[in-house]
């Protein structure tokens, strides 16, 4: 079996955006077993998960909130050519 690592990039704003959203499924929910039903898969979303928590450091910082939702229209903006009030989710991030 090959092993060779992969590398995947991101902006700075997806990889925030991403580790929000892994956080909520993973550790606020019992959504990733409704998900993602085979295991296996589960090993390289917790490698994705912690590689992102160690490298953002916003996760730790007060104003992760507004951080995390500017990241968030800036990204929705990218896709749509403005920002989409009507995509936002109610809920609490980190």
């Amino acid at each position: 079996m090959d092993e060779e690592a992969i590398t995947i990039s991101l902006t700075h704003d997806q990889a925030l955006v991403l580790s929000d959203w892994l956080y909520q499924v993973m550790f606020q929910s019992d959504d990733l077993q409704g998900i993602v039903r085979d295991r296996a898969v589960w090993s390289p979303i917790y490698t994705l998960s912690g590689t992102l928590d160690t490298t953002l450091s916003e996760i730790f910082m007060p104003d992760y909130g507004p951080r995390l939702e500017a990241a968030k229209e800036r990204l929705r903006a990218g896709l749509h050519g403005e920002a989409d009030e009507s995509t936002a989710l109610s809920g609490e991030s980190r």
